[in-house]
């Protein structure tokens, strides 16, 4: 997927590299305060944080961190979606966790992904995206990001590490998901297959340059977004 090595920060669940100096990875209340210190040791300065303002909590199962750890990284809530749409939610069921429903996504709140490739332009440093399982709404904003960088080639197998990643983490983890729950890996490839190909035909259709100027997006930027990505 990438000769980068995947990143090693104690707590952090679905962590891995995506291209160049940006990364994903599922919450951040996963990671404890030795795993801060080694985000920031290994150059990470920017977090960006796709939930919406109200997950943005510590669960009972999280470590407790000193808060100190995060001194030096800065932490930027830029949802994708806006919570309580009547609209999106009547088709993100439970929520948007299927790659069929990204185009949706991006329909609905264009402003939002663009305010995300705003966030990614302008950052500082290494930068770590994170939603809260690390998978779709990570995977949405990834998939743009390797589709503008023509790196259409690591775009499954980002993805299928990232459904594997947090599907293992369900089965180790002692927090109860209210939806979702460990899957046994000879019944995860029907649904794998299917999730692919709804990614595919997503990335397929779009073009993430002309999206993004007609958001707004300057060229400058795009450009600064290609070169975090080592282009």
């Amino acid at each position: 997927m990438n000769a980068q090595a995947e990143p090693q920060w104690e707590g952090a669940v679905n962590a891995r590299v995506v291209l160049g100096n940006i990364y994903r990875m599922g919450r951040s209340e996963w990671l404890t305060t030795t795993g801060w210190h080694q985000a920031y040791t290994e150059g990470i300065r920017t977090v960006i944080d796709l939930r919406n303002p109200q997950e943005r909590h510590r669960r009972h199962t999280d470590p407790q961190v000193d808060e100190a750890a995060k001194a030096g990284i800065t932490i930027i809530n830029s949802p994708t979606e806006e919570a309580g749409h009547p609209e999106f939610e009547r088709l993100a069921v439970p929520y948007m966790n299927h790659p069929r429903m990204y185009q949706e996504n991006l329909e609905f709140f264009p402003h939002r992904i663009a305010e995300v490739f705003h966030q990614i332009a302008k950052a500082e440093g290494k930068i770590v995206l994170h939603c809260s399982a690390g998978r779709d709404r990570t995977g949405l904003i990834v998939s743009m990001l390797l589709k503008l960088a023509r790196r259409e080639d690591l775009l499954e197998a980002q993805y299928e590490a990232a459904l594997r990643g947090i599907n293992e983490w369900h089965k180790i983890s002692n927090y109860k998901h209210p939806y979702e729950s460990y899957i046994e890996d000879k019944d995860l490839i029907e649904p794998l297959a299917e999730r692919l190909e709804a990614l595919d035909e997503f990335v397929d259709d779009l073009s993430v340059e002309e999206f993004l100027l007609g958001e707004g997006i300057t060229e400058p930027e795009i450009k600064e977004i290609l070169a975090r990505m080592g282009l």
